[in-house]
């Protein structure tokens, strides 16, 4: 008897641990997996020039957005080991990744729940990523940005280019009333990309911003589920934030539908295409930001 429910989450969410650890021993332990930490020289407390160090190193350092001093070292969550911080970077570093990869993947997964929802949010955060590898892989870029060169990143903007080519072909045929359908197979690979190629290019500080529309989707689910179980222990009746979860489908219910949640509004159900239009809209936005962030501060 052929089971259809596919594989339970418990698995899904080991797998994904499992490829995440090894993900993050490689990208610790690979010495191409390289970078050139930016310096500042300071004239009269102004930026006058950045520097690059001559050789590539291994550094477990990545860019924050909006701060001038914009590099945020791993190290410094186990300094207070003192002199065996070096030693116990890498867990630290590691299980950042696993972190990391798990939410992105799991996010994306979230949003897959209306036709090309997913696909189009992917595409956008795929171009966003192509343009910041392409900066930092170009010491001229980087060096006018203030930002780590990352020798061979540009090189990333072909992958870049390919995964967004595949989406968009994909989402050709996943567009409202699609004919294919992504499927977990799909959504969690997709988050999983996006995941790996932020942390190889130093940028997983900006996926809050970049993957926004993601992050709000996971965070509309465990919202609606803490609530209701909560509300469920206190009171034995289970009370929910929005009309449904993930937060796609709440706009997709009427505010008179009878469902007893603290968010009511829109009273008038919204198509699903403009639903996702208005989405990929967002996540342009969310997109531009995130760029812009490299000079923002």
């Amino acid at each position: 008897k052929k089971d259809k429910d596919g594989l339970k989450g418990k698995i899904k969410v080991v797998a994904q641990v499992g490829l995440a650890l090894i993900v993050g021993l490689m990208m610790y332990w690979s010495p191409d997996i390289v970078a050139r930490e930016n310096t500042e020289i300071r004239v009269n407390n102004v930026i006058e020039q950045v520097q690059y160090k001559d050789q590539n190193v291994k550094t477990t350092k990545t860019t924050i957005p909006f701060v001038k001093n914009n590099n945020f070292d791993y190290r410094w969550l186990v300094s207070w080991m003192g002199d065996f911080a070096d030693e116990a970077v890498w867990v630290v570093f590691v299980l950042s990744v696993i972190l990391i990869v798990t939410a992105v993947s799991n996010s994306a997964n979230l949003t897959d729940g209306l036709d090309g929802l997913a696909s189009g949010s992917s595409a956008v955060i795929g171009v966003a990523l192509g343009v910041l590898a392409y900066v930092s892989g170009r010491v001229d870029f980087a060096s006018y940005l203030n930002i780590m060169y990352i020798p061979g990143g540009d090189e990333l903007m072909v992958f870049a280019a390919a995964f967004v080519g595949a989406t968009v072909g994909f989402l050709w045929y996943n567009a409202y009333p699609a004919q294919v359908f992504m499927g977990d197979t799909g959504s969690l690979t997709l988050g999983g990309i996006i995941g790996v190629f932020a942390v190889l290019i130093h940028k997983e500080m900006l996926l809050p911003i970049l993957c926004g529309v993601f992050f709000v989707e996971a965070l509309s689910v465990i919202l609606q589920v803490t609530y209701f179980k909560y509300t469920k222990k206190r009171s034995g009746i289970g009370k929910r934030v929005f009309k449904m979860s993930p937060l796609h489908h709440h706009f997709q219910k009427a505010g008179n539908a009878g469902i007893d949640a603290l968010i009511q509004k829109p009273l008038i159900p919204i198509t699903e295409p403009k639903i996702v239009s208005r989405f990929w809209l967002i996540g342009m936005i969310l997109a531009v930001i995130a760029v812009a962030t490299l000079k923002m501060r």
